[in-house]
């Protein structure tokens, strides 16, 4: 199988590249040859390639910087997945969007459902929200999948950056009154090839098609004891280590407001696709342990 994919540098795009099996081949589009602030003619495009699926990973993904640009935001997350729904089904193929937590507004204390009101409170979440109603109304072969709180052993990420500041600091101050589920994009990757797979193999299933919500098991936690976690499996492999006290968001003012529950209930993915990503605490593990290995702790 065959999917070409919207993005190059981004931690899923890698993870994807990173995680094919001999029998699933990746095309990584990224700019300049593909700038979906910019899309021009992407059914030319993507059919140069012959994909089976298509799925759009690019985004317009600085959440604090999308409140200044929200033009640029929603030219690339909701115009931009819109021009890559109309090419897949110009093509007749199934396309995979990559969506986010941010699409809800926070509020609630429970697992969100994939029924759930959505309400994003920032540039960046209304950006994407845009990008998931173009992508359903240009076609119904689509699976659009919510993932959040994405990390990786590459690109800019919380753990990396938690890693990084606490090779030079003993202590951290980290928000404590957000929720959520923090999800390794090597898991994300999996579980996108199995999406893909299922949609090519079964072009005329309803089932599969729709909005899914794509998480780790497990949670919720706060981004403190996201960054505990991340410490005390570093501190165990003799990796930098810093003490970590819970503030609240109003303690850390940032240009854009972020949902203060993001736990989303991926049930309907497990048991629509059989898809079930691990637990966060495996996840990170995997991650730690490849940073040991690499020595690269940052």
């Amino acid at each position: 199988m065959r999917l070409v994919v919207t993005g190059s540098q981004g931690q899923v795009v890698r993870s994807l590249i990173e995680r094919a099996g001999p029998d699933l081949e990746i095309v990584a589009l990224g700019r300049p040859e593909l700038d979906l602030e910019h899309p021009g003619d992407l059914a030319a495009l993507f059919a140069r390639h012959a994909p089976d699926v298509i799925v759009n990973a690019a985004a317009y993904t600085a959440v604090d910087k999308a409140e200044s640009e929200r033009e640029t935001a929603f030219a690339v997350n909701g115009a931009g997945a819109g021009a890559v729904a109309a090419a897949a089904k110009s093509l007749d193929l199934p396309v995979v969007q990559i969506s986010t937590d941010y699409v809800f507004d926070g509020a609630g204390g429970k697992p969100l459902l994939e029924t759930d009101p959505t309400g994003p409170i920032g540039a960046y979440g209304a950006s994407k929200l845009a990008g998931e109603l173009a992508v359903a109304a240009t076609t119904p072969n689509h699976a659009i999948l919510r993932t959040a709180w994405v990390y990786a052993p590459f690109g800019a990420n919380f753990v990396r950056t938690m890693l990084r500041l606490a090779a030079t600091r003993d202590e951290l101050k980290v928000v404590g009154d957000q929720q959520g589920t923090p999800t390794s994009a090597l898991d994300i990757a999996v579980a996108i090839e199995a999406v893909a797979r299922n949609l090519a193999a079964a072009p005329d299933d309803p089932q599969l098609r729709g909005v899914f919500h794509m998480t780790a098991s497990g949670g919720p936690i706060s981004w403190a004891d996201f960054a505990t976690e991340i410490f005390r499996q570093s501190a165990s492999r003799g990796g930098p280590s810093a003490r970590v006290t819970a503030i609240s968001t109003s303690d850390y003012p940032t240009p854009a407001r972020r949902p203060a529950w993001s736990c989303l209930d991926a049930a309907k993915l497990s048991a629509v696709h059989g898809v079930t990503l691990p637990h966060w605490r495996d996840g990170l593990n995997v991650i730690i342990k490849r940073l040991d290995r690499q020595g690269e702790w940052q």
